[in-house]
């Protein structure tokens, strides 16, 4: 499916900078896990995409992977430009709901393993958060886990990339994108009608160019940072 309009051209209207950071102490292992054995009542920013054109919706999952760097980073795929669905974007590892899986956390590690080589044993699944439905009719669980590098110098975490799915694996600091202060406004306009999204555009040494987090990740990201900062 090819985008009617380049989010990376749209205005942007400004940054949340007025809301908090979720601090450090909130992301560590320990405090993950207790947050989502304690969830707090909370509400989740951003459940359907505006310029979604109904569909009958099909259910999938993704993994949300934090990495437990001495600094945690959340791992992120940019998909190839091909695919038909959300292609050339960047994303969580996941995809479509399979009749062999018996739950969204089971559709989660299995797309995750086909896509980027992610073992379902590495991963401590801690929860799920609110499902959120795409523009291209799939209603994704997010599911979000712990994940441990083997040691400390596991730069790239011992994964292999589906060639065809995944063009490159890469990860960007828990801190930044739990940060609202990096999370754009930007304003899309649909048949006449403003429409306001969401992009978490990070910068990384080691690439030529920015990477555009919007859409789908950047809400799910946006979701996630809500139900931390309650």
């Amino acid at each position: 499916m090819v985008l009617p309009f380049d989010p990376q051209a749209t205005e942007v209207l400004g940054y949340d900078q007025h809301l908090p950071a979720v601090g450090a102490a909130s992301l560590t292992a320990h405090a993950l896990r207790q947050r989502f054995k304690h969830p707090p009542e909370w509400t989740p920013d951003v459940e359907v995409e505006r310029w979604f054109n109904a569909t009958s919706p099909r259910p999938a999952a993704v993994l949300i992977p934090l990495v437990m760097r001495p600094e945690p980073t959340v791992l992120l795929t940019q998909r190839s430009m091909h695919l038909k669905a959300h292609g050339g974007q960047i994303s969580f590892p996941g995809g479509r709901h399979e009749p062999a899986d018996i739950t969204p956390v089971n559709t989660a590690l299995r797309e995750a393993h086909e896509e980027v080589g992610l073992h379902p044993e590495r991963v401590e699944v801690l929860g799920s958060l609110p499902t959120y439905t795409t523009n291209s009719g799939f209603v994704v669980t997010p599911v979000v886990g712990l994940l441990q590098p083997w040691d400390l110098d596991d730069e790239l975490l011992k994964l292999e990339r589906q060639p065809g799915e995944v063009d490159e694996i890469f990860e960007v600091p828990l801190a930044f994108l739990m940060n609202p202060a990096h999370h754009q406004r930007r304003l899309l306009i649909v048949a006449g009608a403003p429409i306001e999204l969401l992009a978490m555009p990070w910068s990384s040494t080691l690439a030529e160019e920015p990477y555009f987090i919007w859409g789908a990740t950047a809400a799910m990201l946006r979701n996630l940072y809500r139900f931390l900062v309650a």
